[in-house]
């Protein structure tokens, strides 16, 4: 038998005795998956070198259109003090004490609610946190929260929307383990197989093994499967399309959100861009818009014959639609439904407003047959509701059916859906943003100022 192979069995034989496995009164701190927070908290959990941190690093690159952090559980290690690094052979890093999870817990609810926050810097090497130096990690869409005991205490669980198990078997997590403490953190194999075979298993069984049950997502063989991790990226995608409104109205629909989107929302809001910007960046967004209510119009299978003489089976669009706009600010709309369907018809209504009240219809101008087609209802602001409504009723007196209207907004205040989709339950709302509410002046917040008179170039 060889010298190593000796050596490796000693000390695996003498970590297999009694041992000193805490420090402090028990506070549950345990971490095996993902999760995401209101901005979305998945949690990753699994046992120790299982794959955790290659699945976070998968879901974060695949999920690159979105502003994503990694909060490593690792990072609020305690810091040990004088009598615990005399014997920190004994000390027990994968048992819950180990970790602060008061402040771990102070952390992502912090970020959950949109603050950044200050993460512990923890030298593995000297077993305490760095005193001078801390990571800032800013609010994000998605929060990832990773480490072999985030699933232990309650109180963490609470916070995340999903919660993820990596699973490996024990000989490759041994194996990586080694790896990563002999190349990494700077210890020899001794050492490593003597901490794995007091703390590290023991731990795995006691603490780790047994709240694997509270876990949303199973993913064996860890970054290995590919097919599980594409399916979560799906659904973190999902829910981050949707807003709390679409979960009570299954007719809102928030075009999905990018860097793309969020940006031009940020230079359309900002009051000082010029009024080229304002309407060029507004026309961008508005043909987003029109387009997603494009595709929630009904539609019929077609064949055609391509160039190659082989069958191509496909939809055909819509035939009977035309387009009706809440002038004015409804106008700007137009030529981005004209650049979509060519020869479209257009209507126009004006509706008298003043305040939250006191509206009145002043004209409208509809197509003769409008009752025959399908309607998309143009207004770049959904306010308070009281002007769309009106709007709405005069087009179901001209005999449109509710489940014929798409109403195709900009940006929504949550007041506005709800005085909607109450009231017509069965006509689909299209919108890029749902704003926070309307003020005491009946304006949406933060919302981006009278758009017909920054589109227009009437509000000098």
């Amino acid at each position: 038998m060889s010298e190593a192979s000796i050596s490796i069995e000693y000390a695996m034989e003498k970590a297999s005795g009694p041992h000193f496995s805490g420090f402090r009164t028990p506070t549950a701190t345990s971490v095996s998956s993902t999760t995401f927070s209101d901005a979305n908290v998945p949690r990753v959990s699994g046992g120790t070198a299982s794959g955790k941190t290659t699945v976070c690093d998968m879901i974060i690159q695949q999920l690159h259109d979105h502003r994503v952090v990694l909060v490593n559980q690792d990072s609020f290690y305690r810091g040990l003090n004088s009598e615990e690094l005399k014997r920190v052979h004994e000390y027990n890093f994968d048992h819950p004490d180990a970790f602060d999870t008061e402040q771990l817990l102070e952390c992502i609810k912090k970020l959950k609610i949109g603050h950044s926050v200050q993460v512990p810097v923890y030298d593995f090497k000297l077993h305490r946190r760095s005193s001078d130096s801390f990571r800032q990690v800013n609010a994000s869409d998605v929060i990832i929260l990773e480490g072999i005991l985030v699933f232990h205490d309650q109180r963490v669980r609470n916070l995340m929307n999903m919660k993820i198990f990596v699973d490996a078997d024990a000989d490759v997590r041994l194996a990586r383990r080694i790896r990563r403490d002999t190349v990494e953190r700077g210890r020899d194999v001794n050492s490593v197989l003597e901490q794995y075979a007091k703390f590290v298993k023991p731990a795995f069984d006691d603490f780790v093994l047994p709240s694997k049950k509270y876990a949303d997502v199973i993913i064996p063989r860890g970054g290995d499967n590919h097919v599980a991790i594409d399916l979560i990226v799906q659904h973190i995608r999902t829910k981050l399309g949707q807003h709390d409104l679409c979960k009570i109205y299954p007719n809102v629909y928030v075009i999905q959100s990018t860097f793309q989107i969020r940006g031009m929302h940020t230079l359309i809001r900002d009051r000082d861009i010029s009024k080229h910007d304002f309407v060029f960046y507004s026309d961008r967004l508005i043909r987003l818009v029109v387009e997603h209510g494009l595709g929630h119009l009904p539609f019929t299978e077609k064949q055609v014959v391509t160039p190659t003489a082989t069958v191509y089976t496909g939809v055909d669009f819509c035939k009977k639609l035309c387009g009706v706009s809440i002038v004015r600010s409804g106008e700007s709309m137009e030529n981005a439904l004209r650049a979509c369907c060519k020869g479209i018809k257009i209507g126009k209504i004006l509706i008298h407003r003043e305040g939250d009240d006191g509206k009145q219809l002043i004209y409208e101008k509809l197509p003769t047959d409008i009752s025959e087609r399908h309607v998309l209802l143009l207004d770049p602001v959904l306010a308070t509701g009281n002007s769309a409504n009106q709007a709405i009723e005069l087009l179901i007196q001209k005999g449109v059916p509710q489940s014929h209207i798409i109403f195709l907004n900009l940006i929504s205040a949550p007041e506005g859906i709800h005085c909607v989709c109450k009231r017509y339950p069965s006509l689909k709302i299209v919108t890029s943003e749902i704003d926070v509410a309307l003020n005491e002046e009946f304006r949406v917040i933060p919302g981006m100022g009278e758009f017909g008179d920054r589109y227009f170039g009437t509000d000098d």
